[in-house]
């Protein structure tokens, strides 16, 4: 996120704790960024860290938007499939972790649309909150790997 007021902030960052500590190790020698030709002065940095996670209901809201496809076609909350597709990719995800699967996924609140172009092509979606049960090892999984589909580029990454 970043603003055009000399008072704006830029937020960095990576769901894996690995990347994230060498953000902040890059991040706490340095007193500016350049910012393509933009000079930004450093004034500090936090770091955010997700709770702890047990067992049972859960809530996740995500940073970036949900990318869902069914028959093709990219599916915004709301519409028909959408949950359902959600519920198959964390199923999926589950699978292969050798996890179990969530059950009784809700969407909660969903932001406005957003289109993207990533190399060329189209992604639409929309940042999600859903409530779900779920193992908690497979809620700390998901936190470095995301919702939905195309989180290797970026979307849905959980806050």
């Amino acid at each position: 996120m970043y603003t055009t007021s000399p008072e704006g902030s830029v937020w960095l960052g990576s769901p894996v704790p690995e990347i994230a500590a060498v953000l902040v190790a890059a991040l706490a020698s340095r007193t500016e960024i350049m910012w393509g030709p933009a000079r930004l002065r450093m004034r500090g940095f936090t770091v955010d860290v997700g709770a702890p996670v047990v067992d049972g209901p859960v809530e996740l809201e995500t940073a970036t938007p949900v990318v869902v496809k069914h028959e093709g076609r990219y599916l915004l909350p709301g519409e028909p499939h959408y949950v359902a597709r959600l519920q198959h990719n964390l199923a999926h995800k589950a699978d292969i972790l050798g996890l179990p699967a969530p059950s009784g996924l809700r969407v909660l609140e969903a932001g406005p649309r957003r289109r993207f172009t990533v190399r060329g092509a189209p992604r639409i979606g929309a940042r999600v909150r859903v409530g779900m049960e779920a193992d908690a090892r497979f809620v700390d999984a998901l936190r470095s790997w995301g919702l939905g589909l195309d989180t290797v580029q970026g979307f849905g990454w959980i806050r």
